[in-house]
């Protein structure tokens, strides 16, 4: 066998090796979070508002059987699974009402939360329905809040659920962009106001990764699956303004939760 045969062969055998390593390593770290408990906390990312099939005894918190909580635990098989996660909740309702099942025997926590504390209910009647200026200067006012105050909201939340579940893994999920950029004919929000809104999701995005970090979790960024499936797209992953059920928003849909956060929960888990 000449000697760049030989090469090209010894490369490919290593390829497959790692391959084979890889993938023996993730389906052990799924192993040992299915292992334990698994407790999904948060807000309306992680809830599955926008995706529909919500699970009737949940209410107005929208939990949903295509969210991405639940299609992982069904997918894994947990030794327990905890669905708390609520639409609209903030920082304070997790600690005040979402961590009950967790344990010394939760070994996998995931949780999406910042974005209600910053306004963004608020920052998107405010983009829609008012001008460029407006919009850009509601931005300007939750990015404030988000170097100021939100930090320490996240600590107290990421402090409780280390108390709470000294041995868990746990993942912190962010929020994706909202629109593809400079894509023609896509009606609705100016650039202006999509380049704004993408801005700010990497804003709270970079916040809450460094507190995730600072306190040895995963932070999960969903931008990437994200790409090509935004808003104005061809393809999104994402809800529009809809009219007829404005609480579901500028939220994913059920490709959105399948698509987009599972397999960053999975890759993490």
């Amino acid at each position: 066998m000449r000697r760049s045969r030989f090469t090209a062969f010894v490369a490919s055998l290593l390829l497959a090796v790692g391959t084979v390593l890889t993938g023996t390593a993730t389906a052990q770290a799924a192993d040992t979070a299915a292992a334990g408990g698994y407790v999904a906390l948060g807000d309306s990312y992680s809830s599955g508002l926008g995706a529909g099939s919500y699970i009737a005894s949940s209410g107005d918190c929208k939990r949903s059987t295509k969210a991405y909580p639940y299609l992982w635990a069904a997918a894994n098989a947990p030794s327990s699974f905890d669905f708390t996660a609520c639409a609209g909740a903030r920082t304070s309702d997790v600690t005040a009402s979402q961590l009950g099942p967790l344990s010394s025997s939760t070994a996998l926590v995931s949780v999406t939360i910042g974005g209600n504390d910053a306004g963004f209910s608020d920052i998107m009647q405010t983009c829609v329905l008012q001008s460029d200026s407006a919009c850009v200067s509601r931005i300007n006012t939750a990015k404030a809040y988000v170097d100021s105050t939100l930090p320490g909201r996240l600590d107290t939340v990421y402090s409780a659920i280390r108390a709470k579940a000294p041995s868990a893994q746990v993942v912190v999920l962010g929020y994706p962009r909202f629109y593809k950029l400079g894509a023609s004919g896509c009606l609705g929000l100016s650039e202006t106001k999509r380049r704004a809104l993408n801005g700010a999701a990497d804003y709270i995005d970079a916040a809450t990764a460094k507190r995730a970090a600072d306190h040895g979790f995963t932070f999960g960024d969903v931008r990437p699956a994200f790409t090509g499936h935004e808003l104005c797209s061809g393809s999104p992953w994402m809800h529009s303004v809809n009219w007829f059920n404005i609480p579901e928003s500028y939220h994913p849909t059920a490709a959105g939760q399948s698509g987009g956060y599972l397999p960053v929960l999975d890759s993490a888990a």
